[in-house]
Parts: C-alpha cells; sequence; structure tokens
C-alpha cells in the first residue's frame, strides 16, 4: 500500500509516501504474542485475582475455544503493528526511536486513557490495570521498534 507523496496549496505540508512492510509487521505481531504469553504466565495469578477468576473456571465448562482467544490476540497484533506503521511512517522518518516513541504515544493516548476510563467505572483493582496497560505498553514500544527500524526496501 503506498500512498502519493503531494502538497497541498497553502500547506508547507507534505504528505509521504506510506509503505507497508507487511514482513515486518508479521514479525512485530508475533514478538508482541510472544511477549503477552510470556507477560501473562508471569503474572498469572495476580491476573486472575484481579479478573475474579480461578484457572479451573477459565478452563472449566463454557469457556471460550483456545483457538478463538489465541487467533483474537495475535489478530489484534497484527492490526496494531499495521497501524503502528501507518502512524511512525505519515508522521516523519521511519526509525526504531520515533516506532518507540510513537508506540508509547498510541499507548498513553489511547490504551491507558481508554481502560482507565473503563476500569473506574467498572470498579476494577488498579493491580489489573497495571498489568493488561502494563503488557500493551511494551507491546506497543516493542511493535514500534520493530516496525520503524525495518523498512521496506
Amino acid at each position: 500500500m503506498a500512498t502519493q507523496s503531494q502538497t497541498h496549496p497553502g500547506s508547507t505540508m507534505q504528505a509521504t509516501s506510506i509503505r507497508q512492510n507487511y514482513l515486518a509487521i508479521l514479525v512485530a505481531a508475533i514478538a508482541c504474542f510472544l511477549a503477552e504469553g510470556g507477560w501473562y504466565t508471569f503474572f498469572q495469578q495476580a491476573w486472575m485475582n484481579g479478573i475474579g477468576r480461578t484457572r479451573e473456571w477459565l478452563m472449566g465448562p463454557g469457556a471460550l475455544s483456545p483457538v478463538l482467544q489465541y487467533g483474537t490476540a495475535f489478530v489484534s497484533a497484527v492490526v496494531v503493528a499495521t497501524a503502528l506503521s501507518y502512524a511512525i511512517q505519515a508522521t516523519g522518518p521511519q526509525t526504531a526511536l520515533r516506532g518507540i516513541k510513537a508506540g508509547a504515544l498510541l499507548w498513553l493516548g489511547f490504551v491507558l486513557t481508554t481502560w482507565s476510563t473503563e476500569y473506574v467505572f467498572e470498579v476494577r483493582p488498579l493491580s489489573l490495570l497495571g498489568i493488561n496497560g502494563g503488557f500493551w505498553l511494551i507491546g506497543m514500544v516493542v511493535m514500534g521498534a520493530i516496525v520503524g527500524a525495518w523498512k521496506k526496501q
């Protein structure tokens, strides 16, 4: 996917060419997905306490299919990596540092604010926000670094 470079009359801004690197996006999504598995394994008990569930309940009758759960997690990571790649390229030079900054800023502006509001109204524990939100800070920074550094040839 490429966007034509053009200058708008009366504007000093010039649109940049967006060239999605699908291999970088895939690698970033896989890295995020694997980090997510490690993160939630490490914080498993605290996370289950935060959501008010037990391992037995999560795996018992009526539980969602792991294919649906892990599939959703992976597809979501691909979507986030794609959006990060676009945002990084559309706002300036494509570098790992800009990717890290973009990941952190977008996390702060959209993920943390959205989840903070949700958690306050759902009266969820702050520790759960730390676990869930903390992972996505790491995930978005890692994905931003990968798609920022890996330019399409």
